[in-house]
């Protein structure tokens, strides 16, 4: 069985090598090495306390990173998620999610966002399949509302909300 705990500093290299070997089978190793870049270890430094690992005795299972916003009390983040491959559609990431929101409510957290390209469909059936609302955007496109160049120049974003 596998155990779910808060997760460590120490966590990063594991997190890394997976997000590498975990998204190796839909992107380039230097379009996974890219998006591992999404997870500096200063997300593990300052957040691990609001993110969650899942291991068994072969190592690191599936893990999510997320924080509480520093700028109001109400707000919580969900920024990152990987589950193996082999665990996928087990329940594991509605584990992950439903721990985080719980520990959220309990910090006093009544809001979680999330977002994701647009181009990921899983995410979005799976954020919403969670209870999480698609936030207006600036434009529609193929029915998914998109918030324009989010992340730079070319990178539309899907938003998601969701009150706990």
């Amino acid at each position: 069985m596998s155990e779910l705990r808060q997760a460590r500093v120490t966590d990063h290299g594991a997190i890394v090598d997976r997000v590498h070997r975990w998204w190796g089978d839909s992107r380039t190793p230097a379009q996974a090495r890219e998006l591992s870049l999404l997870l500096p270890k200063l997300f593990l430094q300052f957040f691990s306390g609001t993110s969650l690992v899942m291991e068994d005795e072969t190592g690191v299972r599936a893990f999510l990173v997320g924080f509480y916003a520093a700028n109001n009390d109400v707000e919580a983040y969900i920024h990152f998620v990987g589950v193996d491959p082999k665990l996928r559609g087990q329940g594991t990431a509605r584990r992950l999610y439903t721990t985080f929101f719980q520990r959220a409510a309990e910090a006093g957290r009544t809001e979680v966002r999330a977002i994701t390209s647009p181009g990921n469909t899983g995410s979005i059936a799976f954020h919403r399949a969670m209870g999480f609302a698609l936030e207006p955007g600036d434009r529609v496109v193929d029915g998914l509302p998109l918030h324009g160049d989010y992340d730079g120049p070319g990178h539309d974003r899907v938003c998601f909300h969701k009150r706990i």
